[in-house]
């Protein structure tokens, strides 16, 4: 079973709660699996996988909480060479930067030369009000990547 370390950016709680389902959904099949809210880049170093749970805020903006970590890990670039990564951004396709967030995190773990074990998941608060409906089945597509 893998090491698999979960980033959480999360302003009004959706994406916390998904973060913490998806973290009890890992070690009920026995994953080890650390939830870090807020985030560092130390957390990255025993992780086999790494997978982050954010929404998008204001115009595009990553939330508060884990917006430290990427502009350290963008500064820094702590390599994660050949690490599988996974993105699943929480937003609003009524906003123009609808799921930017999850852009950004997708982009900062290839510049840092991680490596996407299944596509970023996108889920949209305008048609799924429930996000663990799509991020469950995305989950054990992303774990057979592993």
């Amino acid at each position: 079973m893998a090491n698999i370390t979960i980033m959480c950016g999360s302003v009004f709680g959706a994406a916390q709660e998904l973060a913490e389902l998806i973290k009890l959904t890992l070690s009920e099949v026995g994953h080890n699996t650390m939830l870090n809210i807020p985030c560092s880049t130390a957390d990255m170093d025993n992780a086999d996988a790494i997978l982050i749970v954010t929404s998008t805020t204001g115009q595009g903006e990553l939330p508060s909480n884990i917006e430290p970590f990427y502009f350290n890990a963008k500064n820094n670039m702590p390599m994660q060479t050949g690490k599988l990564f996974g993105v699943i951004c929480l937003g609003d396709s009524s906003y123009t930067t609808y799921g930017k967030a999850g852009d950004l995190m997708q982009e900062l773990f290839i510049e840092l030369q991680a490596k996407e074990a299944f596509p970023m998941l996108k889920v949209d608060a305008v048609q799924t009000l429930e996000p663990e409906t799509l991020a469950l089945p995305w989950l054990e597509q992303w774990v057979k990547r592993l």
